[in-house]
């Protein structure tokens, strides 16, 4: 079939996967918009991201503006031949000039079940809470947070090892191959855009780094989905006996839950190469840790030389 010209927005590892598709299935992308390069890292060097690396290897035309509603970035689209604009993960508010550039608008593809965790962090805000499934939507998008007509789904179950990484690269590709299934109709408009209900509506703010530290009064089950949902950022943290002022992280690997019984933070039990921590309702196991300025490692290695007992309490 032929194709609409594509510009594609977004800029992280996740809007990839469904540029790449677009460009796999020979689909004109005549335009790329990512937001600039950023400071990162310990040396604050400015990092580019995701898309803007794919863009360039594929000699993609590419705008990184600092502005997005000054109306430059509605003109620069229409100068490439816009067609169709599709929206992945791209961080920032949209003028109506862009979402109304073109009788196609824009889509978006969200990294949720709509009305279900709107906003920046969906991904990681399922797995905190405890959802069964998560999933991909095709939004005919507004002016408002993620509240434009569903144009399609896809449900992706959380596996009870997910973490942030693993759930995004999964939703990431069954976006991605979403997209290209739906793209022809949506080119002809002939997909119907139902409207988002406003049961079960909610949102998914930026995840703030004090968001990581670890409640030992909650249930094991969610410290459990707290500790997988802040990987790869901002980590879960708790604070260990007999080292004043330390924050150690806590990973995923060797997590698991117990039915031990304790004051919550007590170290109920002791392993070859773990911890049990008692919780507000059941137990913890921790094996794998990671002091400041350290790599993680397993708990048996952190802990060589404590002397933790059995009582001590941590957090």
């Amino acid at each position: 079939m032929q194709y609409p010209k594509v510009a594609f927005i977004g800029s992280p590892q996740f809007a990839v996967a469904s540029l790449a598709a677009l460009v796999q299935a020979g689909v004109p992308v005549v335009a790329v918009v990512c937001q600039p390069d950023k400071p990162a890292g310990r040396g604050n060097e400015l990092r580019a991201p995701a898309v803007k690396a794919f863009a360039l290897t594929h000699d993609l035309p590419l705008l990184q503006p600092v502005k997005v509603r000054d109306g430059a970035l509605a003109a620069w689209l229409q100068g490439q031949g816009t067609e169709l604009v599709i929206v992945a993960a791209y961080g920032r508010i949209l003028g109506a000039d862009v979402l109304h550039l073109t009788p196609l608008g824009c889509v978006n593809v969200h990294a949720s079940l709509l009305p279900r965790w709107r906003g920046a962090s969906p991904i990681t805000r399922a797995i905190a809470a405890g959802d069964a499934e998560s999933g991909v939507c095709l939004m005919q998008m507004d002016e408002g947070l993620d509240t434009g007509p569903e144009l399609a789904r896809v449900t992706v179950p959380i596996l009870d090892t997910d973490t942030t990484a693993t759930l995004e690269a999964r939703l990431a590709d069954a976006g991605a191959q979403l997209l290209l299934a739906k793209l022809p109709e949506i080119a002809a408009g002939r997909l119907r855009a139902t409207p988002q209900p406003e049961v079960g509506l909610t949102f998914a703010p930026p995840v703030q780094k004090q968001e990581g530290r670890i409640d030992w009064r909650q249930p094991a089950r969610q410290i459990h989905a707290l500790v997988r949902a802040m990987q790869p950022w901002p980590g879960a943290s708790t604070t260990p006996p007999e080292v004043p002022g330390e924050v150690w992280k806590i990973f995923e690997e060797g997590l698991a839950l117990g039915d031990h019984a304790g004051q919550p933070g007590a170290i109920v039990a002791l392993e070859k190469d773990a911890i049990w921590v008692a919780t507000g309702e059941g137990s913890l196991r921790v094996a794998s840790l990671q002091r400041p300025g350290k790599r993680a490692m397993p708990a048996a290695e952190v802990l060589r030389g404590m002397r933790w007992t059995v009582g001590a309490r941590i957090g």
